[in-house]
């Protein structure tokens, strides 16, 4: 550095450029303390690694996971702050007493607060849930939806009463309970392919599977002793008709809605299918073949299930984004709007519909208008509005629409006699026109 400063104040212009630009430069960036300094730490961060500082991340502080636990230690952490008496001065005999009292008294409050601490800690551990044999049935009933599969049984009696044939009390029996059994399996197989998705919904995280009640063995057994039995009771004590339609009921059920619905909002039309043929499993175990009345109430419960779900599914869609599902009323909610509306008028013609094919008589159309007209005009409200409370008229009115519409249906029911009378008749006026053209 001296050097460079001689050349620099005794003859810098005699000498030549480049030397006076290397002095320039070794001045600026080389021939600097802080320079030496910067090559110092290099050499002993690349050359001696165990000399160099590692930077150590800050220890996250362990937070209690439960406010109670962290009220308690603010608690305990209070500092009583009392004043000092001078050095010179002697503690007197009431002041030693006094603090003996608080110690005793602190002492005393810190072995109560320990045990209940303690026990809320205890109580608020993760445990094994163990399964009681008294809880198992209401688990069960849970795990197989029992309201749903009381409403598939009720629309498979349906059917099965609709049917222009004799009422047998056996079949009837015996299909009510095979249909049931197949609803309670194919619950059952839904819950299990959900789990994970119904732990994110407000609406289906207390299910049993997602509070761990029961064991995924458990549920997938349950299932199987539901659809076996249920299947072979339809199919060998009613008809293989009626079997072959409640084991594809299962199939659509589980292996093609339950994994639409994180795909495409088909989903519910797929769904509506699936609502759809408990009443025609009815009618087939009672006549042993499709009829157009089948069609006929199959159609009616397709369109009900519109107005109905997408109502339902308007106000839990906070509830189905969460929870991964690709519904109408989440990515598409005007088509879910219109096609609401579009199934309750649907369902004034089906209902026409209904005497043209010599199911009912023509009271029926018009004793169901009232009906249809009603929930048409909310799903009209429900289009327009779209808010929470139209939705909730909606899907309270379909409710007690459905079987209002059934009872109204099976009262205008055209009896099995007149129908074997118009058939006599006709068989009858057939053969004198036959003897008529014999010679």
């Amino acid at each position: 550095g001296l050097f460079i400063w001689h050349l620099k104040s005794t003859g810098i212009r005699h000498v030549p450029c480049q030397f006076v630009h290397l002095c320039h430069v070794a001045n600026d960036r080389l021939i600097t303390f802080q320079y030496f300094t910067f090559l110092k730490r290099m050499y002993v961060t690349q050359y001696n690694k165990d000399l160099s500082q590692r930077a150590k991340p800050k220890s996250d502080s362990v937070a209690s996971p439960f406010r109670e636990f962290q009220q308690l230690d603010q608690e305990k952490k209070v500092i009583k702050i009392r004043p000092i008496s001078p050095v010179h001065q002697p503690l007197s005999e009431t002041t030693r007493g006094n603090e003996l009292r608080e110690t005793k008294s602190a002492a005393e409050t810190e072995e109560a607060v320990t045990p209940v601490r303690a026990e809320s800690k205890e109580d608020r551990q993760w445990k094994e849930m163990k399964l009681r044999l008294d809880d198992l049935p209401g688990i069960l009933a849970r795990l197989s939806k029992i309201k749903l599969t009381a409403l598939v049984v009720s629309t498979a009696s349906a059917g099965f009463a609709m049917a222009p044939v004799p009422f047998d009390l056996t079949c009837f029996l015996l299909a009510s309970l095979g249909t049931g059994l197949a609803s309670c399996a194919a619950n059952s197989i839904n819950q299990f392919f959900e789990v994970p998705f119904d732990s994110n919904m407000n609406r289906t995280k207390n299910r049993p599977l997602v509070r761990g009640q029961i064991s995924p063995l458990l549920a997938v057994c349950f299932a199987a002793s539901c659809g076996v039995p249920g299947i072979a009771l339809l199919t060998l004590g009613v008809n293989p008709l009626t079997g072959a339609l409640g084991a594809f009921n299962i199939f659509l059920y589980t292996c093609c809605y339950t994994p639409m619905k994180r795909m495409s909002i088909a989903n519910t039309w797929v769904g509506a299918v699936v609502g759809a043929i408990p009443p025609v499993m009815g009618w087939t175990a009672a006549t042993g073949s499709l009829d157009a009345g089948a069609l006929l109430l199959g159609g009616i419960l397709y369109s009900w299930q519109f107005p109905h779900f997408n109502a339902l599914s308007w106000n839990l869609r906070e509830d189905y984004s969460r929870g991964g599902y690709c519904m109408m009323s989440v990515t598409h909610p005007g088509l879910c709007r219109r096609v609401a509306l579009r199934h309750c008028l649907a369902l004034i013609g089906l209902s026409t519909l209904a005497p043209v094919l010599d199911i009912t008589t023509w009271t029926f159309p018009v004793v169901s208008l009232p009906l249809n007209l009603y929930i048409s005009y909310l799903g009209f409200r429900f289009y327009r509005d779209a808010d929470r409370s139209s939705s909730r008229k909606l899907f309270f009115c379909s409710l007690w629409h459905l079987p209002m519409l059934l009872l109204v249906m099976f009262t205008c029911k055209k009896s099995f006699l007149e129908k074997e009378d118009k058939g006599d008749l006709l068989g009858g006026n057939h053969g004198r026109a036959m003897e008529i053209r014999l010679p």
